[in-house]
């Protein structure tokens, strides 16, 4: 059962788990989480977490995420980014960021389809090399704005075995109803 079939069901807002397993990933990239025609993480390759280890909302209607993700020498990206110097893309530690931000409001029950909207600055002071061993992505999410479609505003870093290898500031992604797109 969906969240979305969930708060129907009982009507009023279901128990949202604090953490969530790759399967639990998988299935909200395959749409079984949120119910079709609402959020959806990609599926692998493109699924830049491995796992949700915190996310709440808080009494004010913002909320945290911090999700993790595995290196491992023999993901994708490091046979063609780049041959004989292997480094993980840095727009796709900022798509983990978006995907952060997206679930978020899905996990929240807004209904749409949602999409990264942009991004105020983008600091890159570190990178992710094969030989490292976990990536901590951290969301803070400043605002939700509910009108013809959703807006959510956030904050987020990327830590690399403990120390922060890149940053971004004024995240943007939208839930927007089927009828409407971006």
């Amino acid at each position: 059962m969906t969240i979305a079939e969930q708060k129907q069901a009982e009507g009023s807002s279901p128990a949202r788990p604090a953490s969530l397993s790759y399967e639990d990933l998988l299935r909200c990239a395959r749409g079984e989480m949120f119910g079709p025609g609402n959020a959806q993480l990609p599926l692998p390759p493109m699924l830049m977490l491995d796992r949700i280890t915190r996310i709440v909302e808080t009494a004010d209607g913002k909320g945290e995420i911090v999700a993790e993700f595995d290196v491992r020498p023999d993901r994708w990206f490091y046979e063609c980014h780049f041959k004989s110097d292997p480094v993980m893309p840095g727009c796709l530690g900022l798509d983990a960021l978006w995907q952060m931000l997206g679930f978020f409001l899905g996990w929240l029950g807004l209904p749409g389809r949602g999409r990264a909207l942009g991004v105020g600055e983008v600091k890159f002071s570190g990178e992710a090399k094969p030989t490292a061993k976990l990536i901590r992505f951290h969301v803070k999410v400043r605002r939700v704005i509910k009108r013809a479609f959703t807006l959510a505003i956030a904050d987020g870093y990327a830590e690399l075995d403990g120390e922060q290898i890149y940053e971004a500031k004024n995240l943007r992604v939208g839930i927007f109803p089927e009828a409407q797109s971006a």
